[in-house]
């Protein structure tokens, strides 16, 4: 308990899923919470459950894909607080079918990497003005970013967030803000119910299955939140630029 005592967290994607379940984790660790997604309804249910808790939070609508967002929603961090020591990447979104890279589409391309990869950057850009010594950015990549295991515009996006955490990590190592990534793999969140095999590239589905142990459990976001908080906590403070998979071994 209170690992994040007197810390402010922001958490993009709070609203549910893996977002929401690192939201109550910190909150219950003694952070406050900055919650943070497009849908501001769904955002202020997630929040009511954590003060009724008696956790401290801070509900804000931004939509990371708009340029001006994150900005935005940093600055007012700042104002209210005065301070940003944690930060979540964890907002993203996907496309339908795992469509491989003969087989992708120019629209999904776009919108996704304005969310997955431009929106997780514009965040930090944001965020590491306002940060100090002890800082930590978690960003939540993917196993998909690791392993090529997905959909091709998925794939870049997260391999690019992957990316970008070693090169964070480089930047900001002499000024003691650290940036590490989790790969969590097959995971079951709001985001992905519904999907069935007949919905995915056959293809796509084959060339996984024969890297990969489809049989293996999934995560669920408890798991990665577990996993955020040591990231996001003190006990980690010698770990920066690193990339975590959890996957249960699937991709081994």
């Amino acid at each position: 308990m209170n690992r994040l005592e007197g810390k402010v967290a922001v958490v993009t994607g709070a609203n549910s899923g893996v977002g929401a379940a690192i939201a109550k984790l910190f909150a219950a660790e003694g952070a406050t919470v900055v919650m943070t997604a497009r849908r501001e309804a769904a955002l202020e249910e997630v929040s009511a459950q954590i003060e009724e808790a008696g956790g401290k939070t801070f509900v804000m609508a931004t939509d990371i894909s708009k340029p001006d967002d994150p900005e935005r929603l940093m600055a007012a961090v700042e104002e209210k607080y005065g301070k940003i020591d944690v930060l979540v990447n964890n907002a993203g979104i996907l496309e339908s079918g795992l469509k491989p890279v003969d087989r992708f589409t120019d629209e999904d391309l776009d919108r996704i990497i304005e969310t997955n990869q431009k929106g997780t950057m514009r965040c930090m850009r944001a965020a590491t003005k306002r940060m100090k010594a002890g800082a930590s950015i978690v960003n939540i990549a993917s196993v998909a970013g690791e392993k090529g295991c997905g959909g091709a515009v998925y794939v870049s996006t997260k391999a690019a967030v992957i990316g970008v955490t070693k090169h964070t990590a480089l930047r900001f190592q002499a000024e003691g803000i650290r940036c590490n990534a989790i790969c969590p793999g097959t995971i079951v969140t709001p985001m992905v119910a519904g999907t069935t095999a007949a919905d995915m590239d056959a293809d796509m589905m084959g060339a996984m299955a024969t890297h990969s142990n489809l049989r293996t459990q999934p995560c669920m976001p408890e798991d990665v939140a577990n996993i955020a908080l040591f990231l996001a906590s003190d006990e980690s403070r010698a770990l920066t630029g690193q990339i975590m998979v959890s996957d249960f071994g699937a991709m081994l």
